[in-house]
């Protein structure tokens, strides 16, 4: 059954959000709100603060200005309802973990402090893999994984947190069609559970298909809403400047029927 949201907060809400870097922004006066049993895409140019965007959210970068709240409260606060896929060229793939252990860090925000998981925290992580179908794997050292079955075990660890609120950044990026029809799928079932998710994206051919809403960002925001209403050709054209022009057949077919 899905979810009553009318009478919360959104899950995510942002405020004049600033980032720099040596006194020079990568992001500038962001104001956004995701609202809840969304499936949100951030789509820009390379540079555009994308996956700096997800960071300063998640208190992992400093803000030079502005504010963040998650469920109408800090971070902080709600830190068990988020969950987080990073890119996969920040991890380290050579530390001897193997895919259980992995998807087992996803309920450490679950435990008192010292206390390690328990039969019935293996059993969620089984479960998780399971659902991405990497359950046969549960042993196997993480560097001897391909692209996308190390993306796979990343789903399942976020899955295993067990959060409301979701950010991926670029999941789909370096997978085969096989995994990427795959997630697609459980992201659409996490929304169809009242989850929100919100990932950053960047094939455009996908935009449509795949989310619901959408954020155009490029150091500043340039729009955000329904995908059928801010995945325009001059939306776009702002987003990505000249550098749309090597993605004319994309902004060709906004003017087609779908």
């Amino acid at each position: 059954m899905m979810k009553d949201f009318s009478t919360t907060a959104p899950p995510l809400e942002v405020h004049d959000l600033t980032v720099a870097y040596d006194r020079r922004p990568v992001l500038y006066g962001i104001d956004l709100t995701v609202p809840a049993g969304s499936l949100t895409g951030i789509i820009g140019p390379n540079g555009a603060g994308k996956s700096t965007l997800l960071k300063a959210v998640l208190g992992l970068l400093p803000l030079s200005a502005g504010w963040v709240k998650i469920f109408g409260a800090p971070l902080a606060q709600n830190a068990r309802r988020t969950g987080y896929v990073p890119q996969r060229e920040s991890v380290d793939w050579d530390f001897p973990v193997n895919v259980m252990d992995v998807v087992l860090m996803g309920r450490y925000g679950h435990l008192a402090p010292g206390r390690r998981p328990g039969r019935a925290d293996r059993e969620i992580a089984r479960a998780c893999l399971d659902q991405v179908q990497m359950l046969p794997l549960a042993r196997r050292q993480i560097g001897n994984l391909s692209g996308g079955q190390r993306q796979r075990v990343f789903l399942a660890r976020a899955l295993a947190q067990e959060s409301d609120l979701y950010f991926m950044d670029e999941p789909f990026a370096g997978v085969d069609a096989a995994t990427e029809a795959a997630i697609i799928d459980l992201l659409r079932e996490m929304k169809a559970r009242g989850k929100t998710v919100v990932v950053v994206h960047h094939d455009l051919s996908t935009v449509r298909d795949y989310f619901d809403r959408l954020v155009l960002l490029n150091v500043r925001l340039v729009a955000a809403g329904p995908t059928a209403e801010v995945f325009t050709p001059e939306l776009l054209q702002k987003t990505y400047g000249g550098r749309l022009t090597i993605l004319s057949d994309v902004v060709q077919s906004l003017g087609e029927e779908p």
